[in-house]
């Protein structure tokens, strides 16, 4: 049996990843075998920079932190080497990130995750991965709400266009009115 002093340790290492589980947006449990010093760097790296927490972690602690958080159904993702990926404040990062990397890298592997507290698949971190950056959707949706107006704006122009052609000094002269006595144009066939 453990001493007390480690058992202590034990707890209190559980109860800080609770805590940060808990706190995390979006966690990515991947498979970290066989990647070289060179790759888990360089990952680590771009997780860092996009604010993403990356730990490798014992099964066992995972699985009570997890427990504890109340993220259940998750043991069968805690087998074999786990690392950890996750953020507070981009529920998008974690995924993009480490599926930029298992792509790259066939030996690492993406084992599934958590969104909100509750367990996801593996294809749910895969639909996170894809969406586009912030940039990229607010752009997106700027260019929703513009394209109308831009429609409008042009169909103005071509009357003002088509005015000045006539020599009107409206649109609505340009405008042929039908009269009720004006018999209908015949059908094409």
């Amino acid at each position: 049996m453990a001493s007390q002093p480690i058992l202590e340790r034990k707890v209190a290492q559980t109860a800080a990843l609770c805590a940060e589980l808990k706190s995390a947006a979006t966690l990515v449990v991947a498979d970290h075998r066989g990647l070289t010093v060179a790759q888990d760097t360089e990952m680590r790296a771009e997780l860092r920079k996009a604010g993403v927490v990356y730990r490798v972690v014992k099964n066992t602690l995972l699985q009570r932190a997890a427990k504890d958080a109340g993220i259940e159904n998750m043991d069968d993702l805690f087998v074999g080497p786990s690392a950890i990926a996750y953020s507070v404040d981009d529920p998008i990062a974690p995924a993009k990130v480490i599926k930029q990397f298992a792509d790259r890298f066939a030996a690492f592997e993406i084992k599934g995750g958590a969104t909100e507290g509750q367990r996801v698949e593996l294809e749910r971190i895969l639909q996170l991965a894809s969406i586009p950056p912030l940039e990229v959707l607010h752009a997106q949706l700027v260019g929703g709400l513009v394209s109308p107006i831009a429609g409008l704006a042009m169909l103005l122009d071509a009357i003002r266009e088509k005015a000045e052609e006539a020599g009107a000094a409206t649109a609505a002269e340009v405008v042929k009115v039908k009269s009720a006595d004006e018999p209908e144009a015949p059908a094409e066939a």
